[in-house]
């Protein structure tokens, strides 16, 4: 990828290496685990007739193509990811399909948008990872027609996300160094502040903010289960590097920790995020 301030930034380095890769592997399966919110996405991208939709954090594409798809071949989406092996797997999807979508490779916080040129902004889980969450708002509201529309999906805080915490719970008495979730920081929880969202966005001159909790139904297949939490997440990116026999028992520990989400073939679990709706200025 091209990253526009920072090319050793932590976030590009993370997203252009072994956590990128792991979506682009995972990709039919994430996709499937995240369909509820992509519906959200895309039920309300129909309803508001939008033509000129920009996807910010897309990753594989997964819900730039789905939102193309509904709105038909008069309208274009645009997809944008500092992630290099996300967005070429994106591009190869798009291609496939004969979408009418294209794909930005850039850091969507300084990203030389043309101005007023989308009356739909949309983040499936994209937006918490900015560094400058404060640049990028303004950015995507300068990249707005007057009076589009934005819709975010973002996480609740870990606590009321078991599910996504277990694994590297269930791991830290084996791996000590395991990197500890930093309040605020760029991450899944970065926006689990509700009051710091509304903030972030009245204060980048977004209008008409509405925050609610969304708790939706997820499952994934069981069979799936360990290759989902030894690619993803904070274990996902430190298992590879313990030894074979480290490695064995916390696969095995993590994996009795997930077990109160089996329910047979299928693994189900809450998650609790935040729908973040906002509008740009009409002039």
């Amino acid at each position: 990828m091209t990253p526009s301030r920072n090319p050793d930034s932590e976030q590009a380095a993370l997203w252009n290496g072994t956590a990128g890769q792991a979506w682009v592997d995972l990709q039919a399966l994430m996709d499937g685990v995240l369909a509820p919110f992509e519906k959200l996405l895309v039920d309300a991208a129909v309803r508001a007739g939008a033509t000129r939709v920009l996807d910010v954090g897309c990753g594989t594409g997964g819900t730039t193509l789905a939102i193309a798809g509904a709105l038909g071949p008069q309208a274009h989406c645009t997809g944008i990811d500092l992630s290099a092996p996300m967005i070429s797997a994106a591009r190869a999807r798009a291609s496939a399909h004969a979408a009418a979508a294209d794909f930005i490779c850039a850091d969507a916080q300084t990203h030389a948008f043309a101005p007023a040129s989308f009356d739909r902004i949309v983040s499936r889980f994209g937006v918490m990872f900015f560094d400058d969450p404060t640049a990028a708002f303004n950015t995507l509201r300068r990249a707005a027609r007057p009076g589009a529309g934005l819709h975010v999906i973002a996480w609740r805080d870990a606590a009321e996300n078991p599910f996504m915490t277990a694994a590297e719970r269930a791991a830290a008495p084996l791996l000590p160094d395991i990197s500890p979730r930093q309040p605020d920081a760029p991450g899944q929880f970065a926006f689990a502040d509700r009051r710091r969202v509304h903030r972030l966005l009245d204060t980048t001159g977004w209008q008409a903010i509405d925050i609610r909790p969304v708790d939706l139904a997820c499952t994934l297949p069981t069979h799936e289960l360990e290759r989902y939490f030894t690619r993803l997440g904070p274990l996902g990116r430190v298992l590879h590097e313990a030894d074979p026999a480290l490695r064995e028992r916390i696969v095995d520990v993590v994996r009795a920790a997930f077990q109160p989400y089996v329910d047979g073939e299928t693994v189900r679990f809450t998650s609790a995020c935040w729908s973040v709706v906002a509008q740009a200025p009409a002039m």
